[in-house]
């Protein structure tokens, strides 16, 4: 059994950028968990939206039978204005607890400035010389869509697969969580829609000769 920690800076992240993975690493009967970064606040989003976010994380965690989630409640959209010292606590406390040996992380080039903040954090509490205390070896950034493909074309920030993971058998069902984010989800053509999903997976798919995969960056391995 394989421990799996997913960081995602908001809730559907995690489905868009790995969701077919995640479901893999159930049936190969690996202990999923999850850390949610960032919150709705009363300030800017109704008590209703606010509840009817919370539910879907409840359904989603459930359907990806995640052993735990974690949630650091800042503020979504306002990361810049949190000290990252803060953050990096948040992440560090979760992954002493978990001790995860896998981590799929949002990548840091994605035009959401929320992605980048909490991609620093998580770099500084995953430094090489740290993954053995935790007890990780592999950590990967995945793809989210609407951010990453948004950031412009400069070369830093450019997202280059160097691992991919086959989810031709799990693509439908990661359709279909994606549907549950029914505050998330956009209709087709938009990039959130599941013509676009499946769109994605595809060309990934065709990358390696399968029909569908996920794509990832490898940023630091531990042997």
């Amino acid at each position: 059994m394989t421990k799996v920690l997913v960081i995602s800076v908001h809730p559907d992240d995690e489905t868009l950028g790995c969701g077919g993975t995640l479901v893999r690493h159930h049936e190969d009967g690996d202990e999923i968990h999850w850390l949610i970064a960032t919150t709705t606040y009363a300030s800017q989003w109704s008590t209703e939206i606010i509840e009817q976010k919370t539910l879907e994380i409840e359904a989603v965690s459930e359907a990806y039978h995640m052993g735990s989630v974690h949630k650091l409640q800042l503020p979504t959209v306002r990361l810049d204005t949190v000290p990252q010292s803060d953050i990096i606590d948040g992440i560090r406390k979760v992954v002493e607890v978990v001790k995860p040996e896998i981590v799929y992380l949002v990548h840091d080039g994605d035009v959401h400035s929320d992605h980048h903040a909490v991609f620093r954090a998580a770099m500084s509490v995953f430094k090489a010389f740290y993954m053995s205390k935790w007890g990780t070896r592999r950590i990967l950034c995945y793809e989210t869509l609407s951010s990453t493909e948004a950031a412009p074309p400069q070369f830093h920030r450019v997202f280059m697969p160097t691992v991919y993971h086959n989810i031709t058998p799990y693509i439908d069902q990661k359709i279909e969580v994606m549907g549950l984010y029914e505050t998330e989800l956009q209709p087709d053509p938009y990039p959130r829609g599941p013509s676009s999903i499946r769109a994605l997976a595809r060309h990934r798919g065709a990358t390696i000769g399968v029909e569908y995969a996920e794509a990832f960056m490898l940023i630091r391995e531990v042997r």
